[in-house]
């Protein structure tokens, strides 16, 4: 039978007709490029002219770590005003300014950068853009003197009570367009540096999958253990690891989806914070980005539906409303940043493509592309669609 629709299909083409097949993703993909190509390619200009800056640039006197360790403090972590000089308090949803951030804005800076010089490659192929990117790549992932270790162990420390988190990892999703846009560029990087620079995707990964640190976020549940498999499947894709990406698949099906979300398609945690709209747009993504980067032919996430009846398409029908009318929202607003989101959501523009579904991609076109806030471009998983389209 396979044989016949093969010989079938091959007698269309030889007399100039094909099958017929849905173009409604590359529609989708091609007007996504049309809206984001003049924007990108400004964005590469930029960075075109930007040196690289590492964590090595910037360093906290409270860091339990060494200068090639990336560090941070929780954001909702404050001085006690019964006791100033003692271990900080929670206050959840309100970010403490005078935290330290270099690190995490040095690699939302260099995610910007390569997003954008290898989304620009994409569109015009042209290598200089590859040449600037790898003095970054270089920077952060090869030379001894400014590199970043491979390992997030001084992430969201919390003064007096912890020199680092698991719930730290979730500042290395910003690597994620990092490892897509390197995967792009990959066919004009010289063999050494590309294998140098799969090499500290690999050892990342290895401290990911065997750290206290690393166990603790991929059992989170909630967005944090969405975004750790995120970022094992988006790490194992540059480096062709076959395993941890049937092992977020399987975390995908089994635990991420059937736990974390309602049957009516809402993220129950998510919309039980002081940030309700930002923290369920934000899971949303993340999970979407997580089915558009372990997606196959073969086994099309999009298309996944637990016994209960639960999926990604579940989940962005039940946010678009809100997404495309914020007053219809029925929770209390975000107690901060709730007149920044929604924005370019990624979770629109993936599965406008998956589905063939314009309004979708409509809304998404309409919504800020580059927004300027901190605070929503560091609840971005990633900022340059066309890489994963």
């Amino acid at each position: 039978m396979q044989k016949a629709l093969f010989t079938f299909s091959l007698f269309l083409v030889l007399i100039g007709c094909s099958p017929k097949i849905n173009t409604e993703s590359t529609s989708i993909a091609k007007q996504a490029e049309e809206v984001l190509k003049k924007q990108t390619l400004a964005v590469a200009d930029w960075a075109m002219q930007q040196k690289p800056e590492t964590v090595t640039a910037a360093s906290s006197p409270r860091s339990a770590g060494g200068i090639n360790d990336f560090y941070s403090e929780g954001d909702y972590w404050w001085p006690n005003p019964e006791n100033p000089n003692g271990p900080y308090i929670q206050k959840d949803g309100l970010t403490n300014p005078d935290n330290f951030t270099a690190h995490r804005f040095a690699m939302i800076r260099f995610s910007k950068i390569i997003g954008a010089l290898a989304s620009a490659y994409k569109i015009t192929g042209d290598e200089k853009y590859v040449k600037k990117a790898v003095l970054h790549l270089k920077a952060w992932f090869v030379n001894k003197e400014t590199l970043m270790n491979a390992n997030l162990e001084y992430a969201q420390a919390i003064k007096g009570l912890h020199k680092g988190r698991g719930i730290g990892i979730i500042d290395t999703i910003h690597l994620l367009d990092v490892a897509q846009g390197t995967l792009v560029m990959s066919d004009e990087i010289n063999t050494a540096d590309l294998e140098a620079i799969k090499n500290w995707f690999a050892d990342y990964l290895k401290w990911l999958m065997n750290s206290k640190n690393g166990y603790d976020e991929m059992n989170a549940k909630n967005n944090h253990g969405t975004c750790f498999t995120l970022q094992i499947g988006g790490f194992a894709k540059l480096t062709g690891n076959q395993e941890l990406l049937d092992f977020c698949i399987n975390r995908y099906k089994n635990v991420l989806l059937p736990n974390q979300m309602a049957f009516d398609g809402s993220f129950p945690l998510e919309m039980a914070r002081t940030k309700p709209y930002g923290y369920a747009i934000f899971n949303l993504d993340a999970m979407t980005i997580l089915c558009q980067i372990l997606s196959t032919p073969q086994n099309n996430l999009f298309n996944y539906v637990t016994d209960d009846g639960k999926s990604i398409k579940k989940g962005i029908e039940f946010m678009y409303p809100f997404i495309a009318d914020k007053s219809k929202w029925t929770l209390k607003p975000d107690v901060m940043f709730w007149n920044e989101w929604p924005v370019a959501q990624p979770s629109l523009i993936f599965g406008a493509n998956a589905y063939g579904h314009q309004n979708w991609f409509n809304t998404w076109k309409s919504l800020e592309h580059q927004p300027k806030v901190n605070e929503v471009i560091r609840n971005l998983p990633i900022k340059y669609p066309l890489l994963y389209l």
